[in-house]
């Protein structure tokens, strides 16, 4: 079993997230253990979700209205305070300057202790949809936005002028399954996590797609990780401290 650090708490956490759903997926049990402990978290959520569905005829402003209101029930589920939508095209994103600079404008909004995001390298011992190219760019956007951007006052220099001072996140926390060194044990958060994800309705609609499959596979998901980690069920990360 991995070492252990000591448990810290937190006052602040913002979870940085390419899609609608993948703050459940990837750190739901965790979120909750969080605003269970007094955190405030809240959420932005990068990407319109307009690519999350499989019929073409459906328009995506009404795809995304959906997928944004599923998202607000799952944050309520969790304890989240605020969930963002930042709108950028499902689908189409790059790790580049606006990117970057959006996400910065967050940070130094919300001042995290504490921020949860994407991987920014691509998993090839697990699902492929665990590397999704949104994924990726959202993780290495947030990256550079926790550092150097949102630190760094010669940065964006117009944020100073909204009032957006410059902030350091203390530490950074990354789902990487193969190289986890922080657990978080969900044996008693599973319910609630399950539960946040199946808000996300429009996600499960699918005729070839048994009711129980999604907490089946959520649990297996959550049982090999703890596997690693001495719990019934967890989720694990690779802890970066920023500060």
């Amino acid at each position: 079993m991995p070492e252990e650090k000591e448990e810290r708490k937190y006052e602040r956490v913002l979870v940085v997230s390419a899609h609608p759903d993948d703050p459940e997926f990837g750190f739901g049990a965790t979120v909750a253990k969080l605003t269970n402990d007094g955190a405030d978290v809240r959420y932005v959520i990068v990407t319109d979700g307009s690519q999350g569905g499989e019929d073409p005829s459906v328009p995506d402003e009404e795809l995304t209205a959906t997928r944004y209101e599923e998202q607000r029930a799952a944050a309520r589920v969790l304890g989240v305070t605020d969930v963002v939508f930042l709108g950028f095209k499902d689908g189409h994103l790059v790790a580049d300057i606006p990117l970057r600079k959006a996400i910065t404008r967050e940070i130094r909004h919300h001042r995290p202790d504490l921020v949860l995001t994407h991987a920014p390298v691509r998993m090839l011992g697990v699902g492929i949809g665990a590397s999704h190219p949104d994924h990726l760019a959202v993780g290495e956007a947030t990256l550079c936005a926790v550092y150097p951007d949102a630190r760094n006052p010669r940065a964006y220099r117009e944020l100073l002028s909204e009032g957006l001072e410059p902030h350091k996140v203390k530490e950074v926390w990354l789902p990487i399954f193969g190289e986890a060194d922080h657990f978080i044990d969900a044996t008693l958060l599973m319910d609630r996590k399950i539960e946040a994800i199946l808000q996300h309705k429009s996600q499960f609609d699918k005729p070839d797609m048994p009711a129980d499959a999604p907490a089946k596979w959520i649990r297996e998901r959550a049982k090999l990780v703890g596997e690693k980690a001495g719990f019934e069920y967890a989720e694990g990360f690779k802890r970066l401290e920023t500060a």
